[in-house]
């Protein structure tokens, strides 16, 4: 691990945060690094306020694609919600389907096979349609690199609006109307939104076009909130704000799907990392075992004892899901080894017969080995699908576009993206991308880093610094949960290795400055523990959190990094 030290800002900004909020100064900092000079900006800062959304109509195309809508229910015309069939589609799919639901009956919802139809608009998706009397198709987290599709489903009669945020190419798709903040000559100000929140921007506009208040639609923010923590997008402005409200719809009022999903009482206030870790991977599982279409089913639902058994079967998937995960991941770290790719710069893995739902999950694993660009391939001898992941800094997107002569199809984001290729083009390719992210990578980006926010002396943390920090969240790109560094520490004689299976650490640390102490828990790293009891001084790098343990709540490090001091001089 490096660990990467953020400047330390403006010392007048923060004498001025510090007197005008009356808070610690390492709070003060905290907000300087987030370019806050001053109270106006803080206020906005602590206190989101769904005032400071943006008009939907800013939006590209966006009056055009309400005015659509609204002719399609004059004329009774079958519309078709249709999404991808990760999270953040079927998210999407659930806010859009439910809003237009609850005032016009002739709506329906269609997620593509991850299968037999692959990602985004489908050839297969718009027979559907034809067959099924729909002319008009909102796509939702997909569409922007499908202008031939739209095309053809043009040829059927079937109009399309599509509201996406993935990164456009040369060619726009020809739709009624295309809502995508990321396209050319877009005004709309905050280009970040995920799908879903683009989908809540039309409803938004549907919902101000019909002189009705926003306030009626702040609780589809809950099913936008999980979009934001799943698809990793920056939780700053638009997404800050409705990441914010929707926590607090999910904690108050969850609908019935997530209530049916998130069913254990939680002691401390939710934040994205539940939603990452807790509610987005069982939605996910639907479409990777199954079919999507369960998910949304799940999302939609409003009687409670119904969704309780929806969510039953997708919790099987999800433990199904685990399953595939763990194994797949073991043959491949296998393949790696045999192959003696150990010190390549790239990570190309390929088997015929893993299951398509977790490849993007098991690349994500393999970076916690190989720290490296990793794709994981596999399919059929016709075609083969790739899942990518990427480490900081690199942008793997831009690798794959620089490999495009051996790509049939590709899509996604810096960090994360899909793509088809033939089978007998693998080695070409694999080669091609090895030599292009060995020409592209930086060395910061070939070490996973920390990135350390300020130092901390035992004696900074209190439980008044603690409460302004949990006031920052949500936390998430843009706006990470910040990270400490307190040099100086020792064992206090009763750090042990703890778990099931022995791979965690709980730590007592006395700081020889202060003499004070702390306690904490470093997840996976057992292999520290030696390292802990020398006692040697010890550099800490941590997050803040609570530990509640019987009825008593008191602050600890969750610790990142633990290194001898002379590691980090």
């Amino acid at each position: 691990m490096q660990w990467k030290y953020k400047p330390e800002p403006d010392s007048e900004i923060v004498k001025r945060l510090q007197n005008e909020l009356d808070i610690p100064e390492k709070n003060a900092v905290l907000l300087a690094q987030r370019s806050i000079t001053n109270f106006e900006e803080a206020r906005r800062f602590f206190r989101p306020n769904l005032a400071d959304l943006h008009d939907p109509f800013l939006m590209k195309g966006m009056d055009i694609a309400v005015n659509r809508l609204e002719k399609a229910f004059q004329n009774n015309e079958k519309i078709l919600v249709y999404g991808d069939y990760d999270v953040d589609g079927t998210t999407a799919v659930s806010i859009v389907y439910s809003y237009l639901k609850d005032f016009y009956e002739h709506v329906d919802t269609y997620i593509p096979d991850r299968y037999s139809e692959g990602y985004g608009v489908s050839i297969q998706g718009i027979d559907y349609a034809a067959d099924n009397g729909f002319s008009l198709i909102i796509a939702l987290d997909c569409g922007t690199k499908a202008a031939s599709k739209i095309e053809y489903a043009t040829g059927k009669g079937i109009d399309f609006i599509i509201g996406d945020h993935h990164t456009p190419g040369e060619i726009l798709p020809p739709a009624i109307a295309f809502l995508n903040p990321k396209q050319p000559d877009c005004p709309y100000p905050y280009k970040e939104l995920s799908g879903a929140g683009i989908g809540f921007k039309l409803i938004q506009a549907l919902q101000q076009k019909k002189q009705l208040p926003l306030d009626d639609i702040v609780p589809y923010l809950d099913l936008v909130a999980v979009s934001i923590g799943a698809d990793i997008v920056p939780i700053t402005g638009e997404n800050r704000i409705m990441a914010y409200y929707g926590l607090k719809q999910i904690e108050k009022n969850p609908r019935a799907g997530l209530r049916a999903l998130s069913r254990t009482k939680k002691e401390k206030t939710l934040d994205i990392s539940d939603l990452v870790f807790t509610l987005a991977p069982r939605i996910n599982a639907a479409g990777r075992i199954k079919h999507g279409k369960e998910a949304v089913k799940l999302l939609v639902e409003k009687d409670l004892a119904v969704a309780n058994r929806f969510a039953d079967e997708i919790e099987l998937y999800n433990e199904q899901r685990r399953g595939f995960d763990q194994k797949i991941t073991d043959e491949a770290l296998k393949q790696i080894k045999e192959q003696k790719e150990e010190d390549r710069f790239s990570t190309v893995v390929y088997h015929p017969d893993w299951h398509k739902g977790v490849i993007g999950i098991v690349a994500s694993r393999l970076i916690e080995t190989y720290y490296r660009p990793t794709i994981v391939f596999t399919g059929s001898q016709d075609i083969i699908s790739g899942s990518v992941r990427s480490v900081s800094g690199y942008n793997v997107y831009d690798a794959l576009q620089a490999c495009s002569e051996f790509i049939i199809q590709f899509g996604g984001h810096k960090y994360a993206a899909g793509l088809t290729i033939a089978p007998e083009n693998l080695d070409k390719f694999k080669a091609k991308f090895e030599e292009v992210v060995k020409n592209t990578i930086s060395e910061a980006s070939k070490v996973p880093e920390i990135v350390i926010d300020t130092e901390l002396s035992f004696k900074d943390i209190s439980r008044k610094f603690y409460n302004i920090l949990r006031q920052m969240a949500p936390f998430g790109p843009g706006n990470m949960n910040p990270v400490f560094v307190t040099t100086g520490v020792n064992d206090t004689g009763y750090s042990k290795v703890v778990g099931k299976d022995g791979n965690h650490l709980k730590i007592s640390l006395r700081e020889l400055k202060s003499g004070l102490t702390m306690n904490g828990i470093a997840f996976n790293m057992a292999d520290k523990a030696e390292l802990v009891r020398s006692g040697v001084p010890l550099s800490v790098a941590y997050t803040l959190d609570e530990n509640h343990w019987n009825n008593r709540v008191t602050l600890q490090l969750r610790v990142r990094d633990i290194q001898p001091v002379s590691a980090n001089i």
